[in-house]
């Protein structure tokens, strides 16, 4: 994916690139979007307080205040169109539909490589590009209906004209937010894998670090897949989240577009916490008044941040590649490549789907995700593909085909 080093094109404009990232992160403060100054419009019709495309972007930005994982995934599609657009003189106000194709075609492929993309890095990291590689259909699809929502909003503020979004003629292919069943997951023979080298506990002779470490990870792991959090959920758990009412112990958080919900924990869960609670030196089950984070820094006290969260799983995820790699070789490449692949989301879409194909109702599904449509929680039904495929496969041109369709020899 990242191509630094391999030639000089990756190095050109860097610096104005790296410039143009941190004008964006001072100039309103961190978290909110900033920019080089740019002609505003004429003051007489625009309704907003702004002198420059990334102030107009803010204050689109804050209507997004009370859904901070919102206001983030924004951000993101926000700051890409503002650095592509930088890197061609071009201020918001003079964007045209043949543009919009341009900037697909970017995200679909960002070139130079080196300079737009590499692996997940603090932003104040020199190294940091705004993105990890090309995005996916789906990824341009919904990076596409959020800058249409901000073009609509720039509209009614007076900052531009018009919406070129508007003037796409299949719009309606390009820019449907549905989307298929879910397949960035992990199937279960590669889940049953991977718990099983998380599992594996250090030698006895391991350092305290270590096996703080191994329990914390096992901890995340275990956790984003029981109870199917979102990362920031996860990072903002506290212990007293968890809590007993009847007998029976019920996750407590607060999620997207701050919903509020409780979510049953299942026994391995509580059986997991226990045994972090203990590797902590706190009693097996959190009390009603220990609002202390649940998954905690090296000292063991402070609150593991989203960010290091995300890094430490993604860490996970690329060293257990490399021993699935080291393991079985050629005969697990398209595993291999999965868990390169895979990021802490994809553990939320693993958790969903086996909870699907184990059975549970689609109406609990959906409240487990807290999803507030059924027709989301849907597309993590692949168990009906699977046994649609079995019926299917009993059709065939010579006689024997069983129900998983093998044919004999």
């Amino acid at each position: 994916m990242d191509d630094r080093g391999n030639t000089d094109e990756g190095d050109m404009g860097q610096g104005d690139l790296t410039a143009r990232v941190r004008a964006l992160d001072v100039a309103l403060g961190h978290g909110e979007l900033a920019a080089e100054p740019a002609q505003p419009p004429s003051p007489g019709r625009v309704h907003i307080a702004a002198t420059s495309d990334a102030e107009a972007v803010a204050q689109w930005l804050a209507e997004y205040r009370a859904s901070p994982h919102t206001r983030r995934a924004y951000r993101r599609e926000a700051e890409r169109l503002l650095l592509w657009l930088g890197e061609q003189g071009r201020r918001l106000a003079e964007v045209r539909r043949q543009h919009l194709d341009a900037f697909e075609a970017f995200l679909a492929d960002p070139q130079p490589r080196a300079r737009w993309t590499g692996p997940t890095r603090p932003r104040h990291d020199p190294r940091w590009r705004p993105f990890r590689g090309p995005l996916s259909p789906a990824s341009r699809r919904q990076c596409l209906v959020i800058l249409q929502g901000l073009f609509a909003w720039l509209v009614e503020a007076g900052w531009v004209d018009h919406n070129p979004f508007r003037l796409m003629r299949d719009k309606r292919r390009r820019l449907d937010n549905r989307q298929g069943r879910v397949e960035r997951y992990l199937e279960r023979p590669l889940w049953d894998w991977l718990w099983g080298w998380l599992d594996r506990a250090p030698p006895a002779e391991a350092a305290p670090r270590e096996r703080f470490a191994y329990e914390r990870r096992r901890l995340a792991f275990g956790f984003a897949y029981l109870l199917a959090p979102r990362i920031g959920e996860m990072a903002a758990a506290r212990m007293n989240d968890f809590h007993r009412r009847e007998g029976r112990w019920w996750w407590h958080t607060v999620g997207k577009g701050g919903k509020a919900a409780s979510v049953p924990v299942p026994p391995d869960m509580m059986r997991l916490l226990g045994e972090w609670r203990s590797s902590l030196g706190l009693p097996l089950e959190p009390a009603p008044d220990e609002a202390t984070p649940v998954l905690r820094g090296l000292d063991g006290r402070r609150g593991l941040g989203e960010n290091r969260l995300y890094r430490l799983i993604r860490e996970a995820f690329e060293a257990a590649a490399e021993a699935l790699e080291a393991a079985q070789g050629r005969e697990s490449a398209r595993e291999v490549a999965l868990l390169r692949r895979a990021t802490p989301h994809w553990l939320r879409h693993t958790a969903l789907t086996h909870q699907a194909q184990a059975g549970v109702e689609l109406r609990y599904l959906a409240e487990t995700a807290r999803h507030a449509r059924l027709d989301t929680t849907a597309r993590y039904l692949h168990a009906e593909d699977a046994e649609w495929h079995r019926q299917q496969s009993r059709h065939g041109l010579s006689p024997g085909a069983d129900d998983d369709g093998d044919q004999p020899l």
